[in-house]
């Protein structure tokens, strides 16, 4: 992996059900990264575990999410893909910024709010602090950029945060740097089939409400065509949709698909019927998706070269990370066997 270019690091959580959404919000953004930044590309499988997996349900999810950079057009040897259980120096970064983080700060934190719910006092240690592991995951290479949504602005702000007390409580100034976002692109939001008000999400109940990466052309058709949307014509502009959530949501991920502003797709379209724009949007994603799908599959039919992509990847990732945590340690005094 190059070196002279700035470092991007994110990650996605393993959690199945890989869907239009996370190809759209982020995976195909990470493809397009690649042209101008060194690439570390992690299956956070230690987030995934805040809430209880099936421990093989796990391994085929990882499998998977893996299985899905690559088919979307990641390159593995140019770029590092790993899992994040195979770099401990993630876990171990992340036990010091517990002790440099505040409570008071992850008190703050809305996702963990949104995610405990009213079972705030059963949910688990790692859910709570897990920004924390987050801001390890960043740091422990010293990345430059993180590609994110708005709704994940809180937690990159903690990370600058937790690398800023670090500095300044150790008297190394420039240690760790200020990670800066890379906003995902406009429309880059996409909303539950079947409610334009909700985002779409790999935990609805209903399989009628995403997309996903590896669903064949017959199933993306049956889920364009129940698509939930509304008896009016479109509109030649967006002003005509601030009221209709559905409609709304289908004119974005035309654009988002074909690379085009919703106000260009709305000028294609105006005036059209439903039924035949959703057969344009189905012929799309079929275009765009299928491809995609099908490599997903001949990837996770061959779990010995998917593991070993991960392997190799981690191996890679531990060669940055490692004597960065050697650094770590000698900035807060522990003593570690020299090499």
């Amino acid at each position: 992996m190059s070196t002279h270019k700035p470092l991007v690091f994110s990650g996605v959580q393993p959690t199945g059900n890989l869907h239009l959404g996370n190809y759209l919000g982020a995976i195909r953004n990470f493809v397009k990264l690649q042209k101008s930044y060194s690439c570390l590309y992690c299956v956070v499988d230690m987030h995934a575990i805040t809430v209880w997996q099936e421990p093989g349900e796990l391994r085929n999810a990882t499998r998977e999410v893996a299985s899905a950079f690559i088919a979307a057009g990641v390159d593995p040897e140019t770029h590092i893909i790993f899992n994040q259980s195979q770099v401990p120096e993630h876990a171990e970064l992340a036990w010091i910024f517990n002790c440099v983080a505040r409570i008071g700060w992850l008190n703050r934190m809305t996702q963990f709010k949104d995610k405990a719910g009213s079972n705030r006092e059963k949910a688990s240690v790692g859910l709570y602090a897990y920004p924390n592991l987050m801001a390890a995951d960043i740091l422990a290479y010293r990345a430059t950029h993180v590609p994110i949504g708005e709704d994940q602005t809180q937690h990159l702000e903690l990370a600058r945060d937790i690398a800023q007390k670090f500095n300044t409580d150790f008297g190394v100034p420039d240690f760790f740097p200020q990670p800066e976002a890379l906003l995902q692109p406009e429309g880059a939001r996409i909303m539950s089939l079947k409610d334009g008000t909700k985002k779409m999400s790999k935990s609805d109940p209903s399989d009628q409400s995403r997309i996903n990466l590896n669903d064949d052309a017959d199933a993306i058709a049956k889920k364009i065509r129940r698509a939930r949307t509304d008896p009016e014509p479109l509109p030649d502009t967006m002003a005509g949709l601030a009221s209709r959530p559905e409609a709304r949501n289908l004119i974005g991920i035309f654009a988002a698909l074909d690379d085009k502003t919703a106000d260009e797709v709305l000028r294609e379209f105006a005036g059209a019927e439903f039924s035949r724009f959703k057969a344009q949007l189905t012929d799309l994603c079929v275009d765009r998706l299928g491809p995609i799908g099908a490599e997903m599959k001949r990837l996770t039919a061959d779990p010995a070269y998917v593991e070993g992509v991960l392997a190799r990847g981690a191996a890679r990732a531990r060669a940055i990370a490692t004597p960065i945590l050697a650094e770590v340690f000698d900035v807060v005094g522990f003593i570690r066997a020299k090499n």
